[in-house]
């Protein structure tokens, strides 16, 4: 019996490890496994690799080596950079700005900071899920010290204008920090024309090792520690350095320099030929997000009628693994706080399907995938409760 062909539609959530990635790892694992805060030579060895890996993941941001921090991944680079700009800089003030639309790294930890004595303002966004620079305008007070803006949205896709919010930021004195899990390797990003002070980097979602990541912190940047130790990384993230995965991540990001733009084309021409086929085929649908500022491989459908759990059974049993939105969030029942926030209602934001392309994927896939699509929605409304009668 022919087996059925699986289709990973869900590069937002993780991506499979490339082995040229591995391929680099591996002597890490064996050969190469001292510990880089040794002085020997099997301590010089793992401390040359870790450099190694530091610079090509600043050349892939346009960051010098020493701004680049290695952690655990993306959330406890959210953590380290809002909790410790916002320790470090108590005394100038208290405020925070954010969006109402950031992952739960960044969420929680406002929360946290709330119960702290900081006060934080959640900013809206447009039915397309961009941030307005004049409502960002308005929230700023004399006593604000940091504003953390994701550069591209998990869920919907839409790419905020973090040049403009930079400039904004600068101007008023004000540190920045962007979340920047979702785009770095898939779009070109430069810190300095950004300009940032602070972003988040995760390895396995740009094709290499979960359990590591990257803090960049601009050279001046105030910023406390969050964790106490032998004083890893300049003293900023204490705890022995991960040297296999650091190495992965660095190789990844030297990947990702050298196809960025070709696979960023590639992979917006399947994402505008799902779109098309899906919009075009399925009544009563409609893309969440910016239509044009968005991600190259991102897609988020709504449809009428229908709960977004139940489609994500039938498309994995038909071989086809999606997503409703964050996997971080994916085992709760409450409505998506990014589709609330762009306006749509609970009984619609519930009927949501993510889709997420990525380097293994090809125009077969995508064509199997809508065909998939269409015949889950199809069934699925003639077993809904929700439908017009």
């Amino acid at each position: 019996m022919k087996s059925m062909k699986r289709i990973y539609l869900d590069h937002a959530a993780t991506t499979p490890l490339a082995p040229e990635v591995l391929e680099a790892m591996l002597p890490y694992f064996t050969d190469y496994y001292g510990n880089a805060s040794s002085l020997h030579s099997f301590g010089r060895e793992a401390k040359e690799a870790i450099e190694d890996a530091r610079i090509k993941i600043a050349s892939l941001i346009n960051a010098k080596p020493s701004e680049i921090y290695f952690t655990s991944g993306g959330t406890e680079s959210d953590n380290l950079a809002l909790k410790g700009i916002a320790w470090r800089n108590k005394k100038k003030g208290c405020h925070i700005i954010t969006s109402s639309i950031e992952h739960p790294a960044i969420l929680e930890v406002c929360k946290v900071l709330a119960k702290q004595g900081f006060e934080v303002t959640y900013l809206p966004v447009t039915k397309e899920g961009l941030v307005e620079l004049t409502a960002l305008e308005s929230a700023i007070r004399k006593d604000t010290i940091l504003i953390s803006i994701m550069h591209a949205n998990n869920e919907i896709g839409t790419i905020q204008p973090l040049h403009e919010i930079g400039k904004i930021a600068k101007e008023k004195d004000i540190y920045f920090h962007s979340d920047s899990v979702q785009t770095t390797g898939k779009i070109p990003l430069d810190v300095n024309y950004l300009g940032v002070d602070a972003l988040s980097v995760s390895g396995h979602k740009l094709y290499g090792p979960k359990g590591i990541g990257v803090l960049f912190v601009r050279k001046g940047v105030k910023i406390e520690s969050i964790q106490q130790g032998g004083g890893h990384e300049s003293g900023l993230r204490s705890g022995t350095e991960n040297v296999p995965g650091i190495v992965g991540l660095g190789r990844t990001a030297e990947m990702a320099r050298d196809t960025m733009v070709e696979e960023a084309n590639r992979l917006t021409a399947l994402r505008d030929h799902l779109k098309d086929f899906v919009l075009s085929r399925i009544e009563e649908s409609w893309l969440n997000g910016h239509p044009s500022k968005r991600l190259p491989n991102n897609l988020n459908f709504g449809f009428k009628y229908i709960e977004g759990e139940s489609l994500l059974l039938y498309l994995d049993a038909l071989g086809i693994a999606a997503s409703t939105g964050s996997a971080c969030s994916s085992k709760k029942l409450t409505a998506s706080h990014v589709l609330t926030a762009i306006g749509l209602k609970p009984e619609y934001s519930h009927g949501s399907l993510r889709l997420t392309l990525g380097r293994s994927n090809t125009l077969d896939d995508v064509n199997l995938a809508g065909q998939a699509i269409e015949k889950s929605v199809i069934r699925l409304r003639k077993m809904s409760a929700l439908g017009p009668r």
